[in-house]
């Protein structure tokens, strides 16, 4: 009998107890599968907000913290916890119900039957896989959690852990760290075979041999050291991979899979820049892959399992998920200025130089480089990442705002990425690769759908490597689009008819860019201090042009103008625009300088009913283009109280003035009809001479804009909390240098009167020139 002092009993027993409270500590870290237990809430805590809290998690949760010591102890026990599958992304749950084998090999030899007494189907996980599996899904299954203040998501636990992981083990300098050995002695050894408990039928042709393959080449515990590690960095990967990226919209999904799925994809900016995250370590990884094992001719022998692993990892593991990712936010995600992060993300994978090694020992150089031939497969073999998703962002573009300065901003940042120096030719290259015609039909197309398709475990038989430059970029754009796909040329006349639109319109946003400007500035300098005091007329009607550019500020409208007329530079250098045909273009649209300087009204003809929109008018309204001077065309006197005004005195005048003009509407008219100098003083004062001009700038019916009311009154001016200032201040100057009140009005009134008698000899003298 062992005694229960035997330290390895204790060992044991504590084992077992470690074993069965870890689906508890893992629940309770990163919050439920349902969404309803938030956990730890990695997403929000912030180092700089609980510095505590956030020093204790990253110790905890570090690659070679206490949790993964955990883990890799519970490994070595060969413990299996169950994962239920109806919390998988949507295309593999809906593989798995319709016992369709998924394509992914992390899925394979695990999904196991219902236990008795519970319900559905459930994924047999090794400690290291279910760590990941919830520490993965915490990013889709917590995101509607409210978040109390502003988050900055590359501040936050979870970003920054993410980060650390991947480091830890997809390392882009030495090998990956092996787990520390346990207290029973040995290392970790990978995961063993397991029998599938349901039967699969393997989806399309192909998949059962994946299948043997994986099951046949599980590395065994005497294997090579580095081939039983490996297999850490590519579980990380794909699970990563398969629960940020194997989620699409139903169409998607109806084309490039089962046609049962019922999952509607909703990815949100935090999710978004988590992607972009490993992206760009993906290619930090990738390429630090030493230069004599980038050839696939020397790969077979020479090659570790890590460095094996880079050269595959973007097209065999990231590639076709991420297309259908992309494609997905392209066209669902809102037309708004957060379609920025999803813009950095599809830039950030279209630029793997960036990441590269010698890129640290480039000098400074305002000019942009020429992008080295050396990444002219890259570009090729992922041409619909660069054509049709560039396709997909134009037409986004025709839909936005360009005067906005954020979409301004957006418009410039791809046409700058686009436009680096031997770019455009790659992608040209790649096209006449693709457009070649097939010579060796029967032979090829058989092999179309073998290479690039299906992820392999990285440690079984690679498929035989494929030279010609025409076939990888004919595989890579059928093993994504289908055979059936129609491939639309990037520099074809149908996507070069798209651009000249949009270097219309960017023309055009520039224009109104420049007039909203010139209109801020104006009535900034027409808010002088003798305005401000009322010795000009109020405009009764409040009317006034605004948008995001006049918050902004001026320096945002300058901003916009860069950003614009450098995109527009841009275009012009990647699709060969020339200033003539860009001059013709404006031309015809009807694009060209205002007449006199005054911004000219939307297209439209007139009609009885007043003037009608054009199609041309509508699409200059639409865009802000242009716009009519919309003003109140009622009676003056009976407008809604604004809010400068005080509406008791409005209501108190209001009655005052129309008992007046009921009174004395026969002398008022006879006044003014005369032709003499106190005919045109009255006329001054008691017509609305300003409405007739406004009326002609207004879309209102003649009938309607039209009508002309008598001679009146009006008494309005004095509620205005402006004119009651005035005045008061007026009186407490007056007061100062010892003027009475009645002096002061009898000084008030006569200033009136001369400024009154001026105004209406210079109206009388510009009369005759007005016609």
């Amino acid at each position: 009998m062992t005694s229960s002092s035997d330290p390895g009993s204790l060992g044991w027993r504590l084992l077992q107890e470690l074993h069965y409270i870890f689906p508890w500590l893992v629940e309770n870290i990163f919050g439920s599968l349902d969404g309803i237990l938030v956990g730890w809430n990695l997403r929000c805590l912030q180092g700089r907000v609980n510095p505590i809290e956030y020093s204790i998690a990253m110790e905890f949760l570090d690659p070679s913290g206490p949790m993964m010591k955990l883990v890799y102890k519970l490994q070595a026990e060969d413990y299996k916890y169950d994962f239920p599958v109806a919390y998988l992304p949507e295309p593999v749950r809906a593989c798995i119900e319709e016992r369709v084998l998924p394509e992914c090999p992390l899925y394979h030899n695990k999904v196991q039957l219902p236990a008795a007494g519970a319900q559905g189907l459930h994924l047999a996980l090794n400690p290291f896989e279910y760590y990941m599996f919830f520490f993965a899904l915490s990013l889709i299954t917590q995101r509607n959690f409210p978040l109390s203040v502003h988050v900055r998501t590359s501040d936050c636990a979870y970003f920054l852990l993410v980060d650390r992981y991947l480091t830890w083990f997809l390392p882009t300098e030495g090998n990956v760290v092996p787990p520390p050995s346990t207290t029973l002695g040995g290392t970790i050894p990978s995961p063993t075979p397991r029998t599938p408990a349901v039967p699969f039928t393997s989806y399309g042709l192909h998949h059962t041999s994946l299948l043997k393959r994986h099951i046949s080449h599980q590395p065994s515990v005497n294997a090579d050291p580095a081939s039983q590690e490996i297999w850490r960095s590519e579980t990380l990967l794909q699970v990563f991979v398969e629960m940020w990226l194997h989620h699409y919209s139903l169409e998607m999904y109806q084309k490039m899979q089962s046609p049962h799925a019922k999952e509607s994809f909703k990815p949100t900016e935090e999710h978004v820049l988590v992607v972009r995250l490993l992206l760009k370590h993906l290619h930090a990884f990738s390429n630090s892959l030493k230069p004599e094992q980038v050839s696939p001719s020397t790969h077979s022998h020479t090659a570790s399992p890590l460095e094996e692993f880079k050269r595959v990892v973007i097209p065999r593991f990231v590639q076709q998920k991420l297309y259908i990712f992309l494609q997905h936010c392209f066209g669902h995600w809102p037309l708004d200025a957060s379609f920025r992060a999803v813009l950095e993300m599809w830039l950030s994978y279209l630029q793997p130089w960036r990441y590269a090694p010698e890129k640290q020992f480039l000098t400074a150089d305002p000019q942009p480089r020429s992008i080295p031939e050396k990444w002219a497969p890259f570009v090729q073999e992922n041409l619909l990442m660069y054509t049709k998703l560039f396709i997909g962002f134009l037409n986004r573009a025709l839909r936005t705002d360009l005067v906005s300065p954020k979409n301004a901003l957006m418009v410039f940042r791809v046409a700058k990425v686009f436009a680096q120096p031997n770019l455009a030719e790659m992608i040209q290259k790649g096209e006449q690769l693709f457009l070649e015609p097939e010579l060796v039909i029967p032979h090829r197309q058989h092999r179309v759908f073998m290479t690039p398709t299906f992820p392999g475990n990285l440690l079984s038989s690679w498929p035989p490597a494929v030279t010609d430059a025409s076939f990888k970029v004919k595989s890579h754009v059928y093993s994504l689009e289908g055979q059936d796909g129609q491939y639309k040329q990037m520099f074809g006349p149908e996507v070069r008819t798209l651009v000249l639109r949009l270097a219309q319109m960017i023309a055009q946003a520039k224009q109104t860019a420049n007039s909203l400007s010139d209109y801020s500035s104006e009535t900034s300098a027409n808010r002088s201090f003798l305005s401000w005091l009322g010795f000009c007329p109020i405009d009764m009607n409040g009317t006034y042009c605004t948008n995001d550019l006049d918050e902004l500020g001026q320096d945002s409208i300058k901003k916009t103008d860069e950003y614009l007329e450098k995109a527009l530079e841009y275009l012009c250098q990647i699709f060969r625009l020339n200033e003539a045909q860009l001059a013709q273009l404006m031309m015809t649209v009807g694009t060209a300088p205002a007449e006199n300087g005054k911004r000219q009204l939307p297209d439209s003809i007139v009609s009885d009913e007043g003037l009608v929109l054009t199609p041309l008018g509508r699409y200059q309204i639409i865009n802000g283009l242009r716009k009519f001077d919309i003003a109140y065309q009622g009676d003056v006197e009976l407008q809604p109280i604004r809010s400068y005004e005080i509406a008791p005195l409005v209501r108190l005048f209001f009655q005052a003035s129309s008992a007046i003009n009921r009174r004395f509407a026969g002398h008022m008219e006879a006044l003014c009809s005369r032709e003499d100098f106190l005919g045109a003083f009255c006329r001054f004062h008691l017509t609305e001479s300003f409405q007739a001009e406004k009326s002609r700038l207004s879309p209102v019916a003649p009938h309607r804009a039209g009508r002309t009311r008598g001679p009146r009154l009006s008494l309005r001016f004095l509620a205005s909390y402006r004119t009651l200032f005035t005045l008061l201040m007026a009186f407490l100057v007056a007061a100062v240098f010892g003027i009475g009140p009645v002096l002061c009005t009898l000084l008030i009134s006569v200033l009136y009167l001369l400024y009154a008698v001026v105004m209406t000899a210079v109206t009388q003298k510009l009369k005759p020139h007005q016609h």
